[in-house]
């Protein structure tokens, strides 16, 4: 078997759904096995653009089936609005989409928990959720009490098992502060009402599909991975507290899909060209300056899921290095190469200042990375439009110094070049040749 994974190396929004999208078709699945709707995927197939947030990006490709694994917590009010959002686009999720009866659900009362949570910001500031109830769903999840999965939307118990839980939310929710309107949107009736729906809609998707995928293995199929948010996120490895839930980074993949390691032979870590970050946390290489505003305004750096305008700064090497070991990556996909080519010089992160020591490793507590300052190399703009390059070999040369500087960096040769969002936009180069990987209409 071929077990592919796509990992985001920064802080998410790295474009791995344009990634996945390219190479789905060379695949039999493709698994999507951690995060929730807070995750959002752009894929852009010639004037269309498909937002997806629950939705593996494969399902753009009639012939791959898509998993969504028990690593996920999924809403299933956003999903069956995603899927029918899909249908009159010619993209029907029913032929090709399982979801795993162990996946956990985002109920009503997760999204107003959250909510009331980010009232309170921390040290005055806010970790950056995105108020969807996926940090409350994964906190039922492992404290099992409160906790309903997508299996108990089909099961005969599943009205008395919503109800006892509404119940004890609504006492919570209400010692929290939460509004009569809030606390009228869980009532258990209009919850059992809408779990009926979502049992109705989804149940010929919900399935083992820890079975399917470790038939699917053992059969020699191939295995695409699409991960969600960035593994500067990963709640045991990023940056505490200001993280997402679940495991983002590479080490999260077999946990969440279901899968032993020995599956998995190839990961792509995808980055961009600069660094971006949405909601509070450390951020060593920002630039609160006319440089940030100009990249941000050039890559429309701005949320999928959210809108948030994205903070930006240079080319963190050390995070990147940091990621991309945590992760495994055999091969990295270096994005967005297209808005650098407006600016006349480039800085790249080499190391960091921590309270008088120069360091190359990434700090583990967030106060520290706070006090790290940036150390960079200077290198010059190549000042030349790549939007139409599609030949590693036609790229300017100061383009390619600069790939190959943070190949040195990092450590990790650059297998793919990204010059836009269009599928045709992406450049695989000589170093992709060993992972047997090609774009589509190669």
């Amino acid at each position: 078997m071929s077990g592919t994974c796509v990992i985001g190396l920064q802080w998410g929004d790295e474009a791995k759904g344009k990634l996945v999208d390219l190479l789905a078709s060379q695949f039999d699945l493709v698994v999507r096995y951690q995060g929730g709707a807070n995750a959002g995927h752009t894929v852009v197939v010639g004037d269309e653009v498909y937002k997806l947030h629950h939705i593996p990006s494969g399902i753009l490709h009639r012939g791959v089936k898509n998993l969504i694994t028990p690593g996920v917590v999924i809403n299933p009010e956003t999903m069956i609005g995603e899927m029918e959002g899909l249908a009159p686009r010619g993209v029907n999720c029913d032929e090709n989409l399982q979801i795993s009866e162990r996946a956990h659900l985002v109920m009503p009362w997760h999204m107003a928990e959250d909510r009331q949570i980010n009232a309170t910001a921390l040290r005055g500031e806010s970790i950056g959720t995105t108020n969807r109830g996926i940090g409350p769903c994964y906190r039922d999840k492992v404290g099992r009490t409160h906790a309903i999965r997508m299996t108990d939307l089909v099961q005969p118990g599943r009205d008395e098992r919503i109800r006892t839980v509404a119940e004890q939310k609504l006492a919570i929710l209400r010692n929290m502060g939460a509004s009569e309107e809030e606390l009228d949107s869980i009532a258990a009736d209009k919850v059992i009402a809408q779990a009926t729906r979502w049992g109705n809609r989804l149940q010929g998707m919900i399935a083992d599909t820890t079975d399917t995928l470790l038939d699917a293995a053992e059969q020699d199929k191939r295995i695409l991975f699409e991960g969600a948010q960035g593994a500067l996120l990963d709640i045991d490895h990023g940056t505490y507290p200001f993280v997402t839930s679940s495991n983002s980074s590479g080490v999260g993949v077999c946990a969440g899909a279901g899968v032993p390691p020995r599956w998995i032979n190839t990961v792509l870590g995808v980055c961009k060209a600069y660094s971006t970050r949405v909601g509070g946390g450390p951020f060593v290489t920002e630039l609160e300056d006319e440089t940030g505003d100009r990249i941000r305004t050039l890559g429309n750096e701005f949320g999928t899921t959210t809108g948030r305008p994205r903070r930006c700064g240079w080319f963190d090497a050390v995070a990147v290095r940091y990621t991309a070991r945590l992760s495994g990556v055999t091969r990295l996909a270096l994005m967005m190469m297209d808005v650098l080519a407006h600016l006349d010089e480039l800085k790249i992160c080499v190391a960091y200042e921590l309270d008088g020591e120069r360091i190359t490793r990434f700090p583990g507590h967030a106060d520290q990375l706070r006090r790290c300052k940036p150390i960079y190399e200077t290198i010059p703009g190549w000042k030349q439009p790549v939007d139409d390059v599609r030949r590693e070999e036609d790229f300017p040369e100061g383009a390619l110094a600069y790939v190959r500087r943070i190949e040195t960096l990092v450590g990790i040769p650059v297998g793919v070049l990204s010059v836009g969002p269009d599928r045709a936009q992406t450049i695989f180069t000589k170093q992709s040749d060993e992972l047997n990987l090609q774009p589509i209409g190669a």
